[in-house]
């Protein structure tokens, strides 16, 4: 069977077990840990489907299990006995909507992590080092954004407030920023090898995501009537970290 087809079949086949998990649960918020851990999957599985393990592969698969673990725990810590994601309530018919698409918008930007793994026989050089640099920084920026903001949150005194401190005070989201900047980083493994500016498709597919469709607009939506965010809103960068503006 095809490399890439192989993987989608998988990939699938572990949506639709995430699926049968939330009729158990009756809740679908179940998906979002499905998200880090299904990155970690089928960055393995295409790994040992390639048998290329050369450097830029391992690094590269290293780097998605970092992440992916990362992100799987900080979810479920945030979501335990907690009721179910707001966002997850409106959807009709969650399978298409929440499963299906899910495992399309994973597959599509894991993808430069694949075409990696099929095609890691090139030596290692200095776009892959610019790539690691910016995936660190990424990370940085997700994993104290998230620090910062769960700190933030479990103080009672900050209830019904707007976190405008940390990292946060230069950009509404810098977890989000982090986590697309860290798909860039990996997108540049991908440009060492001929062909990889294929690729891209992985790191716009997550960017468009976040900024535009399920990430920042839904967030912000939630807050459209809050006068303190809409002061907050006007003076820090929705994105990209930039110096807050001064009246």
């Amino acid at each position: 069977m095809n490399y890439y087809l192989l993987l989608a079949l998988i990939l699938f086949v572990y949506m639709n077990f995430w699926y049968l998990i939330s009729l158990i649960k009756k809740r679908n918020d179940i998906a979002d840990i499905a998200w880090g851990l299904g990155f970690i999957l089928l960055s393995w599985s295409s790994a040992f489907l390639s048998q290329n393990f050369g450097y830029r592969s391992i690094l590269a698969n290293l780097l998605v299990t970092i992440w992916g673990l990362r992100l799987t725990l900080h979810i479920y810590q945030r979501n335990h006995k907690k009721t179910e994601d707001y966002r997850y309530l409106s959807f009709k018919y969650p399978y298409f909507q929440v499963y299906i698409l899910q495992g399309i918008l994973l597959y599509l930007t894991v993808f430069p992590v694949l075409f990696i793994n099929k095609n890691s026989i090139y030596f290692f050089g200095i776009l892959d080092v610019l790539g690691l640099i910016i995936w660190t920084i990424g990370f940085y920026f997700e994993v104290v954004g998230d620090a910062q903001l769960k700190k933030f949150v479990q103080n009672p005194k900050n209830k019904g407030k707007i976190i405008q401190s940390g990292l946060w005070r230069y950009s509404r989201h810098p977890n989000y920023f982090g986590e697309v900047t860290q798909w860039w980083g990996i997108f540049l493994f991908a440009l060492s090898i001929p062909t990889g500016f294929q690729t891209i498709i992985g790191p716009i597919t997550i960017t468009v995501l976040l900024l535009f469709v399920s990430g920042i607009p839904l967030l912000e939506k939630k807050y459209a009537n809050n006068s303190e965010f809409q002061i907050y809103k006007y003076k820090t960068s929705k994105f990209f970290p930039l110096p807050p503006k001064i009246k």
